[in-house]
């Protein structure tokens, strides 16, 4: 049996206090944090997945077509 195997782009905060915060523009509301960047890892894997149970299928396919098209370009400005 075949899995699918689903991919969000992530973006990861590094906080001053220690740690990481995580979120997934692709999935409003969808976020997590850790104390380290793989526990940060590890907690978005699971907060998408359940944020994923909450969708219908079809949801889920329409996000998909979507993250398809996202990129992400570092921008450099001088202030």
């Amino acid at each position: 049996m075949k899995k699918k195997v689903l991919e969000y782009n992530s973006i990861f905060q590094k906080e001053k206090e220690g740690g990481f915060s995580v979120w997934v523009p692709a999935l409003p509301g969808c976020a997590s944090q850790g104390e380290t960047f793989e526990e940060a890892v590890l907690n978005i894997q699971e907060a998408i997945s359940l944020y994923l149970e909450d969708q219908d299928k079809h949801e889920v396919e329409e996000d998909e077509k979507e993250t398809r098209n996202q990129f992400f370009v570092p921008i450099t400005v001088t202030p």
